[in-house]
C-alpha cells in the first residue's frame, strides 16, 4: 500500500526529484522520517518549516494514518507578493 508525495518549490529542489512514492498507514511524522533518511540534512531543514496537504486538506495532526493512495503534497513557506 502505497502514497505519493509531491514536493514543490525549495522541497523539490532539496528532494532532488518532483514526486516519489512511500508506504502508507504511517503517521506524517513516520513519513517525514523517512524522507529525511532518503534525502539527507538539506530536506530535513526544508520539511522543518513546510506545510503539508494529503489529498488537498491541511493536516494539522502530524499522528494520524496516512492512507493507503493518498497524495501527499510538500509546500515550503513561499516568498514574494
Amino acid at each position: 500500500m502505497q502514497l505519493t508525495v509531491r514536493y514543490f518549490a525549495g522541497a523539490r529542489a532539496a528532494a532532488g526529484r518532483p514526486e516519489e512514492t512511500a508506504s502508507a498507514g504511517r503517521s506524517l511524522d513516520e513519513l517525514v522520517d523517512e524522507l529525511v533518511a532518503r534525502h539527507g540534512e538539506r530536506l530535513a531543514v526544508v520539511l522543518k518549516a513546510a506545510s503539508f496537504l494529503v489529498d488537498g486538506v491541511a493536516c494539522h495532526d502530524r499522528r494520524t494514518p496516512l492512507p493507503a493512495g493518498a497524495t501527499v503534497d510538500v509546500l515550503p513557506p513561499f516568498a514574494g507578493g
